[in-house]
Parts: C-alpha cells; sequence; structure tokens
C-alpha cells in the first residue's frame, strides 16, 4: 500500500490522492512513467518529484521518513512494507508513571522470535535489542509504552510507530486492547480478565513474595499481549485497504500464532482475586 500512497506528498490530500488512482496512477512509478498527470504543471513537477524521492527512500529502507512524511491517520499504510523490521511492543510497570514508578517487564515480538525483559534481570538489554528494528506496533503506546521507555531508559525511540489505538478507533472498534480482541473473537483463554492492573498485583507477589509462577504469569499476559498486536494490525490493514483500490489485491493473510512457552498460573490468579474480593 505505501508505494500506492500519495497523501505523504506536499499539496496532496485525500481528495487528489483519490483523483489520481481513479486516474490509473497508482503507483510512484506510475507517476514516473506517465506522460502527463490530472493536475497542474506545478504540482504535477512536485509529484513527479516527490515519487523519485519515495522509491529512493523505500530502497534504502527509510521507516522514518515516511513515518514523518505522512498524517497521522495514515501510518498504517507503513505495513507492510516494514513488516521485516517490525518490533510488536508492550510494557509492564508498577503504575501510570509517577514518582517511584518504573518498568517491571517489557516484550517485543517480531513476528518470528519472543523477547522477555526483567527488571532486575535483563531489562536494560531492551535499550540495544530495539534498535534493531525500524517500526514499533503498538497499542496505547505513543501516549503510555514509549513515553515511559523515554524518561525511564533515557532512550530517544525515534522509530517509525503505529499505534493501533488510533487506527483500529478510526475503524469504529474501541475498549482498550482487551475490548478490541474481544471484538475480533481473539481469547485469551486462562489469562481472560487480567488486565494492566493485574499484572501490577502479580509483579508485587514476585518481588514481595518470590513466586515465580506469578513472574511467568505477568510475562505470559505481557507476551500475548505482543502477539495479539500482529494479529490486530493484519486485521486493521485488511479493514483498511478494503476502503481502496487495492482491496482485491493488497489483502493480508492472518499470522499463525507462534508457540508461548510460558504458562499463566491459574491457581496464582485466582487466589490473587481472592485476596482482593473479585
Amino acid at each position: 500500500m505505501l508505494k500506492n500512497t500519495f497523501v505523504h506528498i506536499p499539496g496532496i490530500g485525500p481528495k487528489r490522492e483519490r483523483r489520481l488512482w481513479a486516474a490509473g496512477i497508482h503507483s510512484w512509478h506510475h507517476v514516473a512513467e506517465a506522460e502527463a498527470l490530472p493536475t497542474s504543471p506545478a504540482r504535477a513537477a512536485s509529484l513527479r518529484r516527490h515519487a523519485a524521492e519515495s522509491i529512493a527512500r523505500l530502497h534504502a529502507g527509510d521507516a522514518a521518513y515516511f513515518h514523518a512524511a505522512l498524517p497521522s491517520a495514515e501510518q498504517w499504510r507503513l505495513f507492510p512494507a516494514f513488516s521485516r523490521s517490525v518490533a510488536y511492543l508492550d510494557i509492564e510497570t508498577t503504575g501510570m508513571g509517577g514518582p517511584g514508578d518504573y518498568i517491571t517487564a517489557i516484550t517485543i515480538y517480531d513476528g518470528a522470535e519472543i523477547r522477555n525483559y526483567v527488571q532486575g534481570d535483563n531489562l536494560f538489554d531492551f535499550r540495544d535489542d530495539i534498535d534493531a528494528y525500524d517500526l514499533l506496533v503498538t497499542y496505547n503506546g505513543k501516549c503510555f509504552d514509549v513515553p515511559f521507555i523515554r524518561a525511564y531508559f533515557g532512550h530517544p525511540m525515534r522509530h517509525a510507530h503505529i499505534d493501533l489505538r488510533y487506527v483500529l478507533a478510526s475503524l469504529g472498534v474501541t475498549g482498550g486492547l482487551k475490548g478490541c480482541e474481544k471484538h475480533f473473537g481473539i481469547d485469551r483463554m486462562e489469562l481472560d480478565g487480567v488486565d494492566g492492573y493485574f499484572a501490577v498485583l502479580l509483579w508485587w507477589d514476585f518481588h514481595n513474595n518470590g513466586n515465580a509462577r506469578a513472574l511467568e504469569t505477568l510475562l505470559a499476559y505481557n507476551t500475548l499481549d505482543v502477539v495479539n498486536l500482529e494479529t490486530l494490525m493484519v486485521l486493521a490493514y485488511n479493514l483498511k485497504v478494503a476502503d481502496t483500490p487495492f482491496a482485491a489485491t493488497h489483502q493480508l493473510p492472518l499470522p499463525e500464532a507462534p508457540e508461548i512457552l510460558l504458562e499463566p498460573d491459574v491457581e496464582t490468579i485466582q487466589r490473587i482475586k481472592s485476596e482482593r474480593g473479585w
């Protein structure tokens, strides 16, 4: 879809983009090959210049260029052009970022490998590992995860970034990450009902009581978050593409879920719920 995109070019909005598509100008290469373009001479010259720039930037793998140039509502188009260098990302913390709050766990998933980072163990390895990726996919990460990471690690986190909270909301799908999963029929099985606040309780059960099963449950929860982000990204992308002339050619297959070796401990979950009167 990115190669069919023109709204990142100055002077080209959604209406002009659709007029180009209707005229058979479907890609940057079509712009270069067309003898004439259905726009003014000045805009045609700009379009040709920026199309050539876009071809070069994509060839160079410059996700940041497109992220900066695209309107925020259209950043979903970065996927799948950069899907081979994507990190689905989610963090767990002790709170919302107030004094004394800190990151307890981070999980990233790149469509093949799951990596867990834990406070007091390997958490700071995250700073180097995340720089191997060009694109981040999160849910509410622009407001929470990425600012928290920047403040905690002092890491700039200049990646291109698709925040599914806004992509899904534009499709009428809201209710937080868990609500969006339920909308699409994604089942969390033993972790159904476990949320971000419960993840804090799991951390304190591990930290204060030495309950290793609580930590494993926390990491299983965090891992499921990022694995489900991949499915939601593909579902959202397909729904967005369905509203373009490329619906028949650009749909993506749903990903296969990876094997998650971490197992949530039902006994720990039930005990914490009982202690809280839930």
